[in-house]
């Protein structure tokens, strides 16, 4: 019988990852370390864990004991009657009560005045904040028939490979959703941010941060398995050529050579200095409502004190997917049996800043499929799809102590870890004058070519890089005619 419940539970949410290196190219990154070991598994066949995430040799995959498949029925039985639950209640202003409530309902195998039999083991799913995560769909645009019908129509689809942070992700098969199990502690943190997002979102609604629509928890076998429901920065319709994971930072910031070897590696701030040291070009009104949405995303992070976050960039370079074979590879076509479709609100990069821009009135509005136009330094055409990750890293203890023994051995600004204001600045001023850049008026791509061909760039060794890059991050006085 369902029942529900007010006061702090202990569910909650993990780091903000909208995809994963995985089989398909909705990947995204910003995975934690975490340790990973071979353990022998009861026919005497490895099975390979990572955190809570095993993988057995034929491929199954569970999650604190529980498949995959188990898990993604059980989600999408427990979402089916959440919604529709609380599509029965009238919808009314959020009160702060609101953040706290827990709805719970028991899913018998053999099925229940309130619930479906099913093949599963018995299983318990609980709701958290269903008003105000009813509210946040809301103002993204998402209709209640439009969310059911997205996650629970079809199967989800398992992105194969978490990376390291041994979480599990799931997309719907409509592209629109991820799915990712999250963790305890940092699932204390979000039930805490809910106000404060629930504030943020009133005032600023077209943000790079992640847009969460809702969080669950599964009770089986004993164990508690978190889940957030959130939107997929990357679609898989569009092809991505390269994708970079961006702190601002350049202690340790550049991909392993197991992470090079994937199809379509998570890079990272070495990486980019070395692949596009000039970085990329925005039309100016583009520019500027850009690097004016990320100040503010920023200070809406520094204020709860958060930091270690990480701007996740895909590209699709367009005229090099126009010399490429066509091919159905990674394409899906429109569904004719979906619902007549409402297209959910600020759900792109580029949705999230044009209301920024439109305030410029000159700003070209077509359709980019949702990326970001911009272009390379030889003329190229590109789409960036950004979104900032990662963001429920508070600056606890645990993370003072880690920046000061990482400061005894290498410059203190430049490793990931600091203090959030410290931090915003910094990934501010790396994304404004490094990554991004303003296209000069009228530019000329032919001649930004050839001048670039003509002073080639020298091949520089990582600690040469390094120490570049790391003196562009430092803040420096301006030259003065006496010493600063």
């Amino acid at each position: 019988m369902a029942s529900a419940s007010s006061g702090p539970s202990s569910g909650g949410f993990s780091s903000a990852d909208s995809g994963v290196p995985g089989c398909t190219s909705s990947a995204a990154s910003g995975a934690k370390r975490s340790i990973t070991s071979e353990v022998p598994y009861a026919s005497g066949m490895p099975i390979k864990k990572i955190g809570h995430r095993s993988v057995d040799s034929s491929g199954e995959t569970t999650y604190k004991k529980t498949t995959s498949s188990a898990l993604k029925g059980a989600i999408q039985l427990g979402i089916t009657h959440t919604v529709g639950s609380l599509s029965t209640k009238p919808e009314r202003d959020v009160l702060m009560q609101d953040f706290y409530v827990v709805e719970s309902i028991f899913f018998p195998s053999e099925g229940s005045n309130l619930t479906p039999a099913h093949h599963y083991s018995d299983f318990r799913f609980k709701t958290y904040a269903p008003v105000a995560f009813r509210y946040f769909r809301e103002l993204f645009g998402i209709r209640p028939d439009d969310y059911l019908y997205s996650l629970c129509s079809e199967p989800l689809i398992e992105l194969c490979n978490s990376g390291a942070s041994g979480s599990l992700f799931y997309v719907s098969s409509d592209d629109e959703f991820i799915i990712k199990t999250v963790q305890h502690k940092e699932a204390e943190f979000l039930q805490k941010l809910l106000p404060g997002y629930y504030m943020n979102l009133n005032q600023n609604p077209r943000t790079l941060l992640p847009k969460f629509y809702g969080l669950y928890c599964v009770q089986a076998g004993g164990k508690n398995i978190r889940i957030v429901v959130m939107n997929n920065l990357l679609p898989r319709s569009v092809k991505m050529h390269i994708k970079y994971d961006l702190k601002g930072s350049t202690y340790k910031r550049r991909a392993s050579q197991k992470e090079r070897e994937k199809p379509l590696p998570t890079l990272k701030d070495l990486d980019f200095l070395q692949d596009i040291p000039d970085g990329l070009f925005l039309d100016a009104d583009m520019y500027n409502a850009l690097c004016k949405t990320l100040q503010r995303d920023c200070l809406v992070l520094q204020s709860f004190k958060i930091m270690d976050y990480s701007l996740l960039m895909s590209i699709h370079n367009i005229d090099h997917a126009q010399r490429e074979p066509s091919g159905s590879e990674g394409q899906h076509s429109a569904d004719t049996r979906r619902p007549a479709p409402q297209k959910a609100l600020y759900s792109t990069a580029m949705e999230s800043i044009q209301g920024e821009a439109r305030r410029g009135g000159t700003m070209e509005t077509h359709d980019h499929m949702g990326g970001i136009p911009a272009r390379n330094t030889k003329g190229e055409r590109l789409l960036l799809y950004i979104g900032i990750i990662d963001i429920l890293q508070s600056y606890r203890f645990v993370k003072k102590l880690e920046h000061s023994w990482k400061a005894l051995v290498h410059d203190g600004d430049t490793v990931s870890v600091h203090r959030p204001g410290f931090y915003a600045e910094r990934f501010q001023r790396f994304m404004c004058n490094t990554v991004f850049k303003k296209i000069p008026f009228h530019p000329s791509w032919k001649s930004l070519k050839l001048k670039n061909q003509s002073s080639p760039i020298e091949q520089k060794t990582s600690e040469d890089l390094e120490q570049d890059s790391t003196a562009s991050l430092i803040p420096r006085c301006q030259p003065l005619p006496q010493q600063c």
